[in-house]
């Protein structure tokens, strides 16, 4: 298989989707790497280490998009790689198709095989590949929620842990999933105090057994979140129903009565956001603005502010499911793992993933019946 890694386009998308490892990995078996020169540069990987790994190296994105089986992304194609694409060719990377309907209506038009990192999920329903961004997620929002507590950015000119004789920073986390606990520990961590909303009993017995310090585990209602959002001096949106559209849990009314200067971070906001006042995306260049007098965060890749992290991390996880799709093709490698068959979004034509067709208003066509007869 002709596989294709084009470096990434996004306003300061510094990941790239495959390591030198993994195109050795490729290679090895016979399959054939092809790199965008400097797709790697931005994460601290030379061009000389894929080459080494036995990838060749093009100029142009046209040379790889136009011409791979199987093109290998970080984040979703931009408009302008739409046309690049072509019918059959298979496409990994994070969709979040729900909020995308120009692009989700581009894939279905011109017949492309798309599958989403972030709905591949495993018979527990956990999130393999969603997993290990959201760890970098869940780690940064605590620190860009620091940083724009400052003063100098705007916000109220509280540090998270506060110093003796002055109480710490309330911070509020929406949801106890991956994002959430790991946002627990780093401001638990800063001496923040810390609030976790969820909304899954089991889930809260299980961040009882495993944080302990300055936390309060509360039952996801209104009450309780209202309440919490009043006091909070950092809110972090992490709420995700895999690959559907997130519910506003906290409305305008609820922001209107937080503390002048507060911060919202919606790491969610590339599922649409919980919070109603995180009304767009925003980017690395331009990451916040001001809505009755709160700080919104709402960049939707924040993990590229860390690139070689989250760019070692990404292909760990990514490689295994890579690996059986260059070895067995798409048909096979999904109806031999069930898991992977659940990052199948759109493929011939056809929305297969239930959520996004649902959200979008398309027809919905289960993978199953794609296959019928052949």
């Amino acid at each position: 298989m002709l596989i294709g890694v084009p470096r990434e386009i996004k306003d300061n998308e510094n990941r790239v989707a495959l390591t030198p490892a993994g195109a050795e990995e490729l290679t090895r078996l016979g399959h054939r790497v092809i790199v965008e020169a400097g797709a790697g540069s931005d994460s601290g990987i030379l061009d000389e280490e894929y080459e080494i790994a036995g990838a060749e190296l093009v100029h142009s994105p046209d040379d790889l998009i136009k011409v791979a089986d199987m093109i290998l992304k970080v984040k979703e194609p931009l408009l302008c790689e739409y046309e690049l694409l072509r019918p059959g060719q298979i496409l990994c990377t994070y969709l979040h198709l729900v909020a995308e309907p120009g692009l989700t209506r581009a894939l279905v038009e011109q017949q492309v095989t798309a599958v989403a990192y972030e709905t591949i999920q495993l018979p527990d329903g956990s999130l393999p590949l969603l997993k290990p961004m959201s760890e970098v997620a869940g780690r940064m929002a605590v620190q860009v929620g620091a940083k724009y507590l400052e003063k100098i950015h705007g916000g109220r000119g509280v540090l998270l842990g506060g110093v003796p004789g002055v109480p710490a920073a309330e911070v509020v986390i929406l949801g106890g999933g991956v994002v959430g606990s790991n946002a627990a520990k780093i401001a638990m961590g800063m001496g923040a105090h810390v609030t976790i909303i969820e909304k899954d009993p089991e889930r809260l017995r299980y961040l009882s057994d495993i944080l302990h310090g300055n936390v309060s585990l509360v039952m996801s209602n209104r009450y309780n979140i209202e309440r919490a959002v009043g006091y909070a001096d950092l809110l972090i949106g992490a709420v995700l129903i895999p690959g559907a559209r997130s519910p506003i849990l906290v409305t305008e009314e609820m922001v209107m009565a937080m503390k002048p200067g507060s911060v919202i971070v919606d790491i969610d906001v590339d599922q649409g956001g919980c919070i109603e006042t995180v009304d767009r995306r925003t980017t690395h260049s331009d990451p916040v603005y001001v809505k009755h007098g709160v700080i919104h965060y709402s960049v939707g890749n924040v993990a590229a502010a860390v690139p070689r992290t989250s760019t070692f991390a990404l292909t760990n996880a990514t490689l295994p499911y890579i690996l059986e799709i260059a070895e067995n093709g798409i048909r096979r490698a999904v109806l031999r793992n069930e898991t992977l068959a659940k990052g199948v979004n759109v493929i011939s034509g056809c929305v297969v993933y239930p959520a996004v067709a649902e959200a979008l208003g398309l027809p919905y066509v289960p993978l199953e019946e794609m296959w019928i007869g052949q």
